[in-house]
């Protein structure tokens, strides 16, 4: 009798682990869709700015990408340690360099892909999708855009303003729902 109840409570042990697992990546990624949810809301985060947020061992949450002022960076740290479940953050972020030539080809590059008719419907959003990173007058698009059509011609239009360099990390939709699908 005993040694059926063990195999028992054994084999439900062993079927039930994958729910549990199943479980703890939802609540995974219920945590990093409030955390990026509360960087997007943060009022001094903007097109300039791209932070990546992971997560690692103990709900130890990892921040990455790039800000244009330092005190983004701390910010975003505070922002993100007060969400419920996080337990510790690792903030990777890096601060951009400041120079008048980035500056304005950050707005160059913007009034560009916003104010053309491709994107206006981008350019109305609270949060608009493509981020433009300036370092040392080279230009990265980071973001999401509709289609393949929309990411090369926002990487053309960053291409006409003499910038060193233009790096296009732009994703499409279903890029990123591909990816969502394999977490």
């Amino acid at each position: 009798m005993a040694k059926r109840l063990f195999l028992m409570a054994l084999a439900f042990a062993l079927l039930s682990g994958p729910a549990y697992a199943d479980y703890d990546e939802r609540k995974s990624l219920q945590l990093i869709n409030s955390i990026s949810e509360e960087v997007r809301n943060y009022s001094r985060f903007t097109i300039f700015d791209d932070v990546r947020v992971s997560l690692g061992e103990d709900n130890v949450v990892v921040l990455s990408g790039k800000v244009t002022m330092p005190f983004k960076k701390d910010d975003i740290e505070r922002v993100v340690r007060q969400v419920p479940g996080v337990t510790a953050v690792r903030n990777e972020l890096e601060v951009l360099p400041t120079s008048p030539f980035d500056d304005e080809l950050r707005y160059r590059i913007a009034r560009a892909i916003y104010g053309h008719s491709a994107f206006w419907h981008y350019a109305a959003m609270a949060d608009p999708p493509i981020h433009i990173i300036v370092e040392r007058g080279h230009v990265t698009l980071t973001g999401v855009v509709n289609s393949n059509v929309e990411r090369m011609l926002a990487r053309s239009l960053a291409t006409t303003f003499g910038a060193f360099s233009v790096k296009n990390e732009l994703k499409t939709d279903a890029e990123v729902r591909a990816m969502a699908g394999r977490i």
